[in-house]
């Protein structure tokens, strides 16, 4: 038995609704950006395949994530002997990284709101349903919330450039416009806010999360590391399902802001003795 064989699972991983269907390929990503991507150094298949499978993931769906990782221009691999070792792709390091950026820096304390808004009107034909599902996703990810057909918006204006470089990959602006400014005389802020986005769902999965993780005590590195990956693996969710509304425009004791200052203290306990714990894994012969 490999050390990482140890590794416990956590219950977190067994709440579906918390963390959905949980997929090899996403609990790759999670240990790739975690303890690959800030090392900077290949890591050999037999480490990935012990610790995905000390979280439940059978060896053919590892290695077939691994495949399907690579065949993205990921991951790219080379041998030494009969060994094969996985290495991060440039292509990668910037997924990765932008990731990493959004995961541990969502839920930071915002700036104050001045109150303005970001309209986007975008035109998309119910025929070309695939585009729709695209712009939808990506603009969702940006943290816009969609109040009715073609209306699109977010109390952020300074995402204005990013839903331009989105509207433009999909070669939109031709039939897209944009607005911002103050709420105007005509309805209520609240009506739109619950238009737009469900936030009974995001303070539920808060919730979740946070009886997931409240009480968690790992005693050694081997659970530390475990508890490290559930962790960030369900943390990482929120970045696309919250839109980070200002604070005006969130019920009263919020759950993430709860939520976040619990995974930063947990993610900052735990960072070293599961960073030591998995150099010793990838140091093992």
């Amino acid at each position: 038995m490999s050390a990482a064989e140890s590794l416990p699972e956590h219950p977190a991983l067994s709440r579906r609704r918390e963390l959905g269907a949980t997929s090899a390929r996403s609990l790759l990503l999670t240990v790739l950006g975690e303890f690959v991507l800030p090392r900077g150094e290949p890591v050999w298949t037999q480490v990935l395949l012990d610790v995905l499978g000390a979280l439940g993931v059978e060896p053919k769906s590892a290695r077939q994530a691994l495949a399907r990782t690579a065949a993205e221009g990921l991951l790219e691999s080379d041998r030494a002997g009969r060994r094969v070792r996985w290495s991060l792709t440039p292509s990668g390091r910037r997924l990765l990284t932008d990731g990493a950026e959004r995961i541990y820096g969502f839920g930071q304390a915002d700036r104050p709101w001045d109150g303005r808004w970001l309209v986007l009107l975008v035109s998309v034909p119910e025929a070309r349903r695939q585009l729709r599902h695209r712009l939808r996703t990506r603009l969702a990810w940006a943290g816009l919330g969609s109040p009715a057909p073609g209306v699109w918006v977010s109390p952020d204006p300074a995402k204005q450039t990013e839903v331009a470089d989105v509207v433009a990959d999909l070669e939109l602006t031709a039939v897209s416009s944009s607005f911002v400014g103050p709420f105007g005389a005509i309805g209520a802020e609240g009506e739109v806010v619950a238009q737009a986005w469900d936030l009974a769902e995001v303070e539920e999965a808060y919730e979740e999360f946070l009886d997931a993780f409240a009480d968690a005590a790992p005693t050694g590195p081997a659970e530390v590391l475990a508890h490290q990956i559930h962790l960030v693996h369900a943390w990482r969710r929120f970045p696309f399902l919250d839109p980070r509304l200002p604070a005006e425009l969130l019920p009263d004791h919020w759950a993430g802001a709860r939520a976040a200052d619990l995974f930063t203290r947990l993610h900052a306990r735990w960072q070293d003795p599961a960073q030591r714990y998995w150099q010793q894994l990838v140091g093992r012969p």
